[in-house]
């Protein structure tokens, strides 16, 4: 049993969700300057029953909020997809945009926070409100068998919202941490973003690194 069976609620916001008000302005403000963009609530993006989630924190401006599929048209995108394709998670050629052909493999991938906050921040009670949607994720998905969290906040979520002591799975990249009363373990990677790479945080060897491990974890079938 993982405790998730009540979570039955949607799985994505809908396009419109009125539920945090400065992410509501901020969409209107660039509704109005790029009305061509996505410009709204990103949805997760999926095959069928993964066994890998992969959490980040949030849409990318130019990213998934301007395609509308996560971690797709920015530098996190290409490191990300890169690897999944390297480790067999995904198939097909990533181009940076949603209509790219490119398919996932026993994997979903999505936010803790599914509309793009200002200035790539989202706020506690932000991060809190978008929690239900995080839940009825994992219900929805019972094959998920390791997480992926994207950086410490994204840790930091997931473990809130199954109600884990977060003193009890300190976030270290390369972490991989069982989860009791879960079928499932998490596992932690700095965030690929352009700014950890280029400092060297994060080199492309550490992030794979990461994907050895859930590969052992969960072989590709």
């Amino acid at each position: 049993m993982s405790g998730l069976e009540g979570n039955t609620g949607p799985v994505d916001p809908p396009m419109d969700c009125p539920d945090c008000p400065r992410l509501v302005a901020f969409r209107e403000e660039l509704r109005a300057a790029h009305p061509d963009w996505h410009n709204a609530p990103v949805a997760s993006f999926t095959s069928k029953a993964p066994r890998l989630l992969i959490i980040g924190l949030a849409p990318g401006m130019k990213g998934a909020n301007c395609t509308g599929r996560p971690f797709t048209g920015d530098f996190a995108g290409d490191l990300l997809y890169q690897t999944l394709l390297e480790y067999g998670f995904a198939r097909g050629t990533y181009l940076a945009r949603s209509d790219d052909g490119l398919t996932l493999c026993d994997a979903m991938i999505t936010n803790a926070v599914r509309c793009l906050p200002p200035q790539n921040k989202p706020t506690g009670p932000e991060i809190r409100t978008c929690r239900p949607y995080l839940l009825s994720t994992l219900a929805a998905n019972p094959s998920i068998r390791a997480v992926l969290a994207l950086g410490r906040i994204a840790h930091e979520t997931f473990l809130s919202a199954l109600e884990l002591r977060r003193a009890s799975f300190p976030f270290a990249h390369c972490a991989e941490h069982d989860l009791p009363g879960h079928d499932m373990s998490l596992f932690d990677s700095y965030h690929c973003s352009r700014y950890n790479t280029n400092t060297g945080r994060l080199t492309e060897d550490m992030f794979r690194s990461v994907f050895d491990k859930i590969r052992t974890h969960i072989p590709e079938a």
